[in-house]
C-alpha cells in the first residue's frame, strides 16, 4: 500500500515536471520567434535604407562621402548571424570611408574656423573625385545585396 502511494506521488511529480518543462519549451519557442521577427524587420529596414542611399548616390542626390559613411555604418549594423566580408566585397566604398572618416563632423565641425572648414571641404572633394567612379561602380552590387537579404 505504501509503495503504491509512493509510486502514484512519484508519477504525479513526473507528470507535473513534464508539463512544466513543456510549457517552458513552448514559451522559449515563442520568444525565439518574436526575436527572429524583430531581427527580420530590422534587416528589412536597414537594407531598405542602404538601397535608398546607394540609389541616391548613383543619381548624384547624395554626397559620396556622406553616402559611404552611412552605408558602411548600416552594413555594420545589420543583425545577420554570419555576415559576409563587406570590406572585401566593396573595397572602394570602405577605402573612401577610411579616407573621409577623419574629417570633423557635427559639433567638431562647428568649432572649426571658416578657413579650416573650407580646407577640409577641398580635401574631401578631392578624395571624393578620386574614388567617385570606383565607388559608384560598387553601388549596383550593394543594391543587389540589399535585395537578396530581405
Amino acid at each position: 500500500m505504501l509503495w503504491t502511494v509512493l509510486v502514484i506521488v512519484a508519477l504525479l511529480v513526473i507528470v507535473a515536471l513534464g508539463f512544466y518543462a513543456g510549457r517552458l519549451l513552448f514559451q522559449l519557442k515563442q520568444q525565439n520567434q518574436r526575436q527572429q521577427k524583430v531581427r527580420d524587420e530590422r534587416i528589412k529596414t536597414i537594407s531598405e535604407s542602404i538601397y535608398t542611399i546607394a540609389k541616391a548616390m548613383e543619381q548624384q542626390q547624395c554626397d559620396l562621402s556622406e553616402g559611404v559613411i552611412r552605408i558602411v555604418n548600416l552594413l555594420g549594423a545589420l543583425p545577420i548571424l554570419s555576415p559576409p566580408d563587406h570590406k572585401a566585397s566593396y573595397p572602394h566604398t570602405y577605402a573612401l570611408f577610411v579616407e573621409v572618416s577623419g574629417f570633423a563632423v557635427l559639433e567638431d565641425r562647428q568649432k572649426l574656423s571658416k578657413q579650416e572648414k573650407r580646407k577640409q571641404d577641398i580635401a574631401r572633394e578631392q578624395i571624393e573625385s578620386d574614388y567617385e567612379s570606383k565607388v559608384l561602380s560598387e553601388m549596383p552590387a550593394i543594391k543587389t545585396y540589399c535585395q537578396s537579404i530581405t
